[in-house]
């Protein structure tokens, strides 16, 4: 909705002129950044918000003047219309300018939400940016760059119910979600960028706003019965060309389960126990299309263990209450019960196919990682679709190398033919028991995961 024309009224002294932030979620989340003067509010367009860290400038674009009534306005700008979109007043108050040139504003913000200086400043590519001069809230702390997530042990059901909590286990991939000014920024356990791969949840951090928070969770996809396959995600993982992911997205949507806050507003929450991250993390209130926050339930575990067996689900996570948060540790605070059994191995090499597969993969050779090395764990030749053979070639081709990556010993009829690859691919396996000889009897493949393989352990 395009702003009434203004006309600029002659200054006059006054105690105090006003200000509006105006929280737009247009197109794009921004915010705007109205100062009166001259019977108007002079205004600036900012896509991250006020920046609290003074080491960090945020773009600030200029646009139009806008009547003072304005500055009330709260509510939806009908489609089709100029700013279309919701609009709510995220502060306002009183400010104090102590410079105010065509090239540079320096003022005071006396908010309900902020009480601070600012300076506005126009760079020489004419763009404007603004800077903090304050520092930093007490106590707060930037949002991180990573956080590993924590790693569940293999194990039983824990005997100590009431110091336990349980989430059901998600058949997908993990990810961790950093949201700033709006934006959202998803990496992956490899410490890969995955943002671009996964764009209907972009709008999870137009959802948080402002706020400034550090989630853990999994991506998952539905299959035709609704429940989490693995197989079903396996399309859109290592997708990075956005206009091929907007396609497969259309068929192949993902959903992320989201079971943990790692850092809130200024603050690590890393070392508080499960139980009260878990309640600051329902306190946000995320539920749209593509996110939800599923239980954490008291238990008894084998109740919510059946249910998961009655859902079709990959088993349960006991979670101790009082537990801190470990980054990139594997512990037994947190214990995964699988009601499949499945393993994760490291791709070690291949062995040429026959019959139909002769110009392809016939089976991958695994290994897990022991004692510092990777020890054979067997032979992997069924599972394979078309399409994951084909990615597995892409993705193993440029590995190559001459001789095994292994340090145990393989049968010379599976070792003959084969070709070596450097051990950095991830996938996982279904199988039915080890033999005694530590290999896997009657794996299949699975899928890729996006582990990284010094985070691979063999399953009990």
């Amino acid at each position: 909705m395009p702003p009434p024309a203004v006309t600029r009224r002659p200054r006059r002294k006054r105690a105090a002129l006003s200000f509006v932030i105006q929280e737009h979620h247009a197109r794009r989340l921004h915010w705007d950044l109205r100062l009166e003067r001259d019977g108007v509010y002079v205004s600036w367009a900012v896509p991250k918000g006020l920046p609290t860290d003074k080491r960090t400038n945020h773009l600030a674009v200029h646009v139009e003047d806008h009547p003072l009534e304005y500055g009330s306005f709260e509510g939806t700008i009908p489609k089709g219309e100029y700013g279309a979109g919701e609009v709510a007043i995220w502060d306002r108050g009183t400010y104090d300018a102590t410079t105010w040139t065509d090239r540079e504003v320096k003022f005071h913000l006396h908010g309900g939400r902020v009480d601070a200086r600012f300076v506005l400043f126009q760079t020489k590519d004419e763009n404007w940016m603004i800077h903090r001069e304050d520092p930093a809230p007490a106590g707060w702390e930037p949002l991180p760059e990573l956080v590993r997530p924590m790693l569940a042990a293999a194990g039983t059901l824990p005997r100590d119910e009431a110091h336990w909590r349980y989430e059901f286990k998600w058949d997908g991939v993990r990810a961790v979600a950093y949201v700033e000014g709006g934006r959202l920024r998803l990496m992956s356990r490899r410490d890969r960028d995955i943002t671009v791969t996964y764009p209907e949840l972009r709008k999870l951090g137009e959802e948080l706003g402002s706020r400034q928070v550090v989630l853990d969770g999994e991506i998952v996809a539905l299959d035709e019965n609704g429940r989490p396959s693995f197989e079903a995600l396996q399309p859109r993982m290592n997708l990075d060309d956005a206009a091929k992911v907007r396609r497969v997205a259309l068929r192949i949507p993902v959903t992320y389960m989201i079971f943990d806050v790692l850092h809130l507003d200024g603050a690590a929450t890393l070392g508080l126990p499960y139980s009260d991250r878990r309640r600051l993390l329902e306190g946000l209130g995320l539920a749209g299309d593509h996110w939800v926050v599923p239980p954490a339930l008291p238990g008894p575990g084998a109740d919510v263990l059946s249910a998961a067996r009655s859902a079709g689900l990959e088993g349960v996570v006991a979670k101790r209450a009082n537990s801190p948060y470990q980054p990139g540790q594997r512990s037994n605070e947190w214990v995964k019960v699988k009601l499949t059994r499945t393993q994760e191995v490291i791709v070690g090499g291949w062995s040429p196919g026959q019959g139909h597969r002769v110009e392809r993969i016939g089976a991958l050779l695994v290994g897990i990682p022991h004692d510092g090395g990777l020890e054979y764990a067997g032979k992997v030749g069924t599972g394979f679709s078309d399409a994951a053979l084909a990615e597995l070639k892409a993705l193993l081709g440029p590995l190559r190398r001459e001789t095994p990556p292994f340090t145990s010993a393989l049968p010379r009829a599976e070792a003959v033919g084969a070709t070596w690859v450097e051990p950095e691919v991830v996938g996982e396996v279904c199988f039915a028991e080890w033999t005694r000889g530590g290999r896997l009897r009657a794996p299949s493949w699975r899928g890729l995961r996006t582990t990284l393989p010094q985070d691979v352990v063999r399953e009990p």
